[in-house]
């Protein structure tokens, strides 16, 4: 929602400004100039990404119509997951849990949070190094170094639609250009007509470098940016579970390796201590 109202504020200030300014807002409708900025940018985009990429950007846009799901309800959630789970680990030994992890949708302790339940990566994290606790032949360093190392991987993959969104919008200005170049060829060959034409024509010309610009600095390059802003909250998500598990690992009791991973949340979602601690309870009394 708020990608739309930043597109009508946008507008609102570029056009309405124009307008005031006493401008004609019919001068600036130039379907052929967006056709020549926009073929070639897709046809750009085309070139200089790989199929994989292609489809992971694609994938990405109908998530920036949508609020972030990582608020502080999401984060409580895992948070009283992760201390079930180590709760039981702590009374029942490590084996207890190993059915849960192998299939989590089956898993009474895991359905109790839905809301973690239906992010499959984070729970296909959770799962894979709690099975590598289970088995118990890898110590708190070797899974540390595993977990940065997977983590890491995640953010890369994460970032490949937001760089190709980022120089798609870098390259808009240079074809708005190209679009202003042609017009002014088209202009230069028409030398003859009436000089009010003329200006019309040299008008037209301007206007695909003015559409090139608004494009990628209003339009394109600030989804680049968002995207990058979604994939920083899903990463802190990950590493809520890596230092709750390493603490555990460490020895740590569950509620004291749960607020480790309290503490490395972001403030504007980290829930104090009382209200972790009151919705645990409530979460056990279920």
């Amino acid at each position: 929602m708020l990608v739309i109202i930043g597109y009508i504020v946008v507008c609102a200030g570029v056009f309405g400004g124009f307008a005031l300014n006493g401008g004609h807002l019919a001068a600036l409708l130039q379907p052929l100039e967006l056709v020549m900025i926009g073929g070639g940018a897709l046809g750009a985009f085309l070139v200089g990404n790989n199929g994989k990429a292609i489809k992971a950007t694609l994938a990405a846009l109908p998530t920036l119509l949508k609020g972030s799901r990582y608020t502080k309800d999401l984060y409580m959630e895992l948070m009283s997951l992760l201390f079930d789970i180590l709760s039981k680990v702590r009374k029942e030994g490590l084996m207890s849990i190993e059915g849960d992890i192998d299939s989590p949708h089956e898993s009474p302790l895991f359905n109790k949070y839905p809301g973690v339940l239906h992010d499959h990566h984070i729970i296909e994290f959770m799962s894979d190094y709690l099975r590598l606790m289970v088995s118990g032949n890898m110590d708190a360093f070797q899974i540390e170094n595993l977990m940065d190392n997977e983590i890491e991987t995640h953010h890369h993959e994460g970032m490949v639609p937001a760089h190709a969104l980022a120089k798609l919008g870098d390259g808009m200005p240079a074809f708005g250009i190209v679009a202003a170049v042609m017009g002014v060829v088209h202009t230069m060959e028409s030398v003859g007509i009436p000089p009010a034409e003329l200006g019309i024509l040299i008008a037209h010309a301007l206007v695909g470098t003015f559409l090139g610009i608004l494009l990628a600095y209003g339009f394109v390059g600030p989804l680049a940016s968002l995207l990058e802003q979604k994939l920083e909250e899903s990463t802190k998500m990950f590493q809520c579970v890596k230092v709750t598990l390493l603490a555990s690992l460490n020895g740590y009791a569950p509620a004291l390796a749960v607020e480790f991973g309290r503490k490395v949340l972001y403030s504007t979602e980290r829930p104090t201590f009382a209200e972790l601690e009151d919705h645990i309870k409530k979460s056990k009394s279920k």
